[in-house]
């Protein structure tokens, strides 16, 4: 199973990561989410492939958050 850390910003609160949390969870092949907030950091396993970066930092944006890099 890949795992994939991202930096993103904007993230501050629990409401935070549970929407982040949410709205990667529901994209296909993903198995896990790992929000750190003191990091700024979203950890994504996926089942099988490597994930959609491009895909994942759309829905980060339509969530009000900013994908900044893969680390």
């Amino acid at each position: 199973m890949p795992v994939t850390t991202y930096a993103v910003s904007g993230m501050s609160c629990g409401h935070c990561r549970a929407t982040l949390t949410k709205v990667i969870g529901e994209l296909d092949d993903v198995s896990g989410v790992e929000v750190d907030l003191g990091t700024g950091q979203v950890t994504v396993t996926t089942a099988t492939a490597e994930p959609d970066d491009d895909r994942i930092a759309e829905v980060v944006d339509e969530a009000g958050y900013e994908l900044t890099a893969r680390v």
